[in-house]
């Protein structure tokens, strides 16, 4: 009878071991992964467009090997792989945090331009992808970053091979800005907020110069001279809009509107 307790009190001890074995296993398929193998399948993951196992596999790289240039490159990859996978803050994140670590890395200027790209898409609901929706009436924060993003860009790597793309990106950008100081100059000049409307108007000329909206924040700064019986400075605006765009619709409304503004001025 003791020699059968003996052997059923074996059999459970190798049960019991045979369990915390299972209890032990990890089902991590890359636990075992050199540093090459685990970069190559993130990259891979990356190129293939599975952005979440790139995320993954990068994250675990630099937590595994946190030194060397697979780790560097790592850092760099994942603020890309955050940016695709549509997670803006994270991306800036990961960007921001390469640059303060590694400021004199070959390629630190693509961790600048990641910033540019995020914020540069940033607000852009799936609507506005498809639909022609004009942009330059969004909140302007995020196309100011990206401006800001693209400008320290091509000021501090202007041989970089993204900067030719960040100032073509500037320039549009540009004339978002002004357009939606614009629709603002608009909205004063509506309101019968004449001031309000040339100040706009000036600060889209100053402050965006040579961009899509210069006519037109002339055209305002213009009307609101005009309502305010200001005359000498409507028609110093008029002259400036005849001279560099001539064919503008608004031309002879504005011509007409100073006018009247003459002809009232002249009444007893």
């Amino acid at each position: 009878m003791s020699q059968l307790y003996r052997r059923a009190g074996l059999l459970v001890l190798l049960l019991l071991l045979g369990g915390c074995g299972m209890l032990g296993k990890s089902d991590d398929i890359t636990e075992d992964w050199p540093v090459q193998r685990l970069y190559e399948e993130a990259k891979k993951a990356r190129e293939g467009g599975d952005y979440q196992t790139a995320i993954d596999y990068y994250e675990k790289l630099e937590s595994r090997y946190p030194f060397g240039p697979y780790a560097e490159q790592a850092q760099l990859e994942i603020a890309y792989s955050y940016y695709k996978y549509e997670e803006p803050a994270s991306a800036i994140a990961a960007a921001d945090r390469f640059i303060k670590l590694h400021p004199r890395h070959s390629n630190v200027d693509y961790a600048y331009y990641i910033k540019g790209l995020t914020n540069f898409h940033q607000g852009r609901g799936i609507v506005e992808r498809y639909l022609p929706i004009d942009g330059s009436q969004r909140d302007p924060v995020a196309a100011q970053q990206a401006f800001q993003d693209f400008a320290e860009l091509t000021q501090r790597f202007p041989e970089s091979a993204y900067a030719a793309d960040a100032s073509r990106r500037m320039g549009y950008l540009r004339n978002q800005l002004a357009r939606y100081e614009l629709h603002v100059a608009d909205y004063y000049l509506r309101r019968g907020a004449f001031v309000a409307a040339v100040n706009r108007g000036k600060y889209v000329l100053e402050r965006y110069p040579q961009s899509t909206a210069t006519p037109d924040a002339l055209v305002v700064m213009a009307k609101a001279y005009a309502n305010l019986e200001l005359d000498a400075l409507a028609k110093d605006a008029l002259r400036v809009l005849k001279l560099n765009y001539p064919d503008h619709h608004e031309t002879r409304k504005i011509e007409q509107l100073t006018q009247r503004g003459r002809e009232h001025s002249m009444r007893p």
